[in-house]
């Protein structure tokens, strides 16, 4: 059974985000609309469907499909990007830890994460690792059915 490996990122988020805004389970903040989602950003994502797509991304980067624990530190490094310090050179600054926590939170709200009580952070639950095995099974079979009208 093909699994999220299998799968090219770009599809995965875009078939991942669009499943996560679909259910309507996650509840998303207020404050998504005009919060800068790090340092060295200097305005709010113009993408109105950002936090399902960063919500999407947290399983394909493999940080948390492959590693066994993630916490928010790892996350916030991981979503980093290089701030502008005007005449001094760029440096590596860290995205916002409450935008990451708060995703985690709304993960584990709707059953796709689990506290990892025992190494700290959080960790794919095994529906979660299902619904996401499901969404790459199904991107694969769209992927083998446009193969096969290619074909003919």
């Amino acid at each position: 059974m093909p699994g999220v490996r299998d799968v090219t990122a770009e599809e995965f988020i875009k078939a991942y985000s669009s499943h996560l805004k679909r259910s309507g389970k996650i509840e998303v903040p207020t404050w998504v609309d005009v919060v800068k989602t790090g340092r060295g950003k200097e305005l709010a994502p113009y993408d109105p469907d950002w936090f399902y797509i960063r919500a999407g991304r947290f399983f394909i980067r493999r940080h948390i499909y492959l590693r066994k624990h993630v916490g928010v530190g790892a996350l916030q490094k991981l979503h980093g990007q290089s701030a502008n310090r005007g005449n001094r050179p760029s440096h590596h600054t860290e995205s916002s830890g409450s935008v990451e926590r708060k995703i985690l939170q709304a993960l584990e709200k709707i059953g796709v994460l689990e506290k990892d009580t025992a190494n700290g952070g959080r960790r794919i639950s095994q529906d979660g690792q299902r619904d996401l095995d499901r969404i790459a099974s199904a991107i694969v079979e769209a992927q083998r059915e446009e193969a096969e009208e290619d074909d003919e």
